[in-house]
């Protein structure tokens, strides 16, 4: 999959994203030159968390036939400490449902085996940037 970023105007922080055939947007906050007409890059790193958490715990309660019926998911963030290497996200989820204690416990455990939470906290990530010719 290729990702393709433009900037929407001339001089402006805005950007377009394109994902095959999806389009999603990226701003800053007004404080830092942006709109504030999208969210910025940390907010999708995190959403990225989130929409992954309930993915992940969604297709495993339908597969297994588990009464779940929606979920709810709050990520509260702290990059006070982010310049030292320090980045933390609290979650929050509900589970909607009709479902025992034990599925409840079973559902929050896979909740943490997300693929996205497994590449921000046990992955060795590089990035390469080069210009285009």
């Amino acid at each position: 999959m290729i990702l393709h970023l433009e900037t929407e105007a001339d001089g402006a922080l805005r950007q377009r994203i394109e994902l095959g055939a999806h389009q999603i947007f990226a701003d800053v906050d007004t404080t830092l030159g942006g709109q504030d007409s999208a969210p910025d890059p940390h907010g999708l790193f995190d959403a990225s968390l989130a929409a992954c958490k309930a993915i992940t715990v969604m297709m495993y309660a339908k597969q297994r036939q588990i009464k779940l019926e929606r979920i709810s998911l709050q990520i509260s963030r702290d990059n006070s400490q982010e310049r030292a290497g320090h980045y933390q996200l609290s979650v929050t989820i509900s589970l909607i449902g009709d479902l025992t204690e034990a599925e409840r416990q079973k559902l929050l455990l896979i909740a943490d085996k997300c693929p996205i939470q497994k590449l921000m906290t046990q992955a060795t990530i590089a990035v390469s940037t080069v210009l285009a010719a």
